[in-house]
């Protein structure tokens, strides 16, 4: 069997299109396609169904898939133990992590891990989006939900608590919420779905109660729903590490405590792909990142 070609039928599958893989082969679409025929018309077999928009693979193409990903795992963890012998770790992650999080808590481990491992790039994408692991060109994915996807390996991070919140003179002024209601009436800051009715879920005990939102101010930009919580714009609904030191210190002061809110998730996972092969710096930057994870972080309780 040509390893060239089922290299590039890899490529395809992982693209998700023809005109995609062209462009990360840097090969022409016919050129790609050609290939493409050859290797179906060479084995005498279908691996691959083309819809008007994407292609799949078939139940054989699935297989031929997994044994060419095992035979380029096995190639890559070759040319890295030949490469490393004598030298720093080395190599590239490519990450995507939510805004919030990866701005407020993870950027300075981040840089920690930088100055452990000089050798590796780091490609960071501060996004909110759920994307599909296997069609985008990244490594690893950080993601706030209640539960991951089957077909993701998922680390789980912890909890993520929400917290209502207003700044001390906010509440001086207006008053903080009492009943869970209370969130309809007044000026409220969060992040939302696009075209999604926003809609908190609480905790009490046992119960579990929903209440449908109707924000003044929606971003999925976390620094600035922070920032308009400390210009005392109206109440916040944010994960508690956006303002886990202005909270110890009274600054930020936090409504309905006695609630555990939830908006978009419960915990925060690490996802990345079943069977593909890592490579020993996304290996290192996996532990690490999940060791920071479960170290208390400062004003913690």
């Amino acid at each position: 069997m040509d390893q060239n070609a089922l290299a590039l039928f890899v490529e395809i599958v992982e693209a998700g299109n023809l005109s995609e893989a062209a462009r990360r082969l840097r090969m022409s679409r016919a050129n790609v396609s050609n290939r493409l025929g050859q290797f179906e018309r060479g084995l005498g077999q279908q691996l691959l169904r083309r819809t008007t928009r994407r292609i799949e693979p078939t139940e054989i193409g699935l297989r031929l898939y997994a044994h060419g990903c095992a035979i380029r795992d096995e190639l890559q963890a070759a040319r890295e133990s030949v490469t490393s012998l004598g030298q720093s770790l080395q190599g590239r992650v490519r990450l995507s992590v939510p805004s919030g999080y990866g701005q407020l808590v993870m950027s300075d481990w981040l840089v920690e891990f930088k100055r452990l491992y000089p050798g590796i790039v780091l490609d960071v994408m501060f996004e909110n989006r759920v994307e599909d692991l296997m069609r985008e060109e990244v490594d690893i994915a950080i993601r706030v939900m209640s539960e991951p996807p089957q077909n993701l390996v998922a680390r789980d991070m912890g909890p993520v608590n929400y917290v209502a919140c207003a700044s001390s003179a906010w509440a001086r002024e207006h008053g903080l919420p009492v009943q869970l209601d209370d969130l309809r009436h007044v000026p409220l800051i969060t992040s939302a779905v696009m075209g999604r009715q926003l809609r908190v879920s609480a905790y009490l005990a046992q119960e579990r109660h929903e209440v449908l939102l109707e924000p003044t101010l929606i971003s999925e930009n976390f620094l600035f729903l922070r920032k308009a919580i400390l210009a005392s714009l109206g109440v916040g609904i944010v994960p508690d590490y956006v303002f886990e030191e202005e909270l110890a210190n009274g600054e930020v002061v936090a409504a309905l405590s006695e609630w555990r809110l939830s908006i978009f998730g419960t915990h925060m996972y690490m996802l990345y792909m079943q069977g593909r092969h890592r490579t020993r710096a996304a290996a290192t930057f996996i532990e690490f990142m999940l060791d920071k994870a479960r170290q208390p972080r400062d004003g913690s309780t």
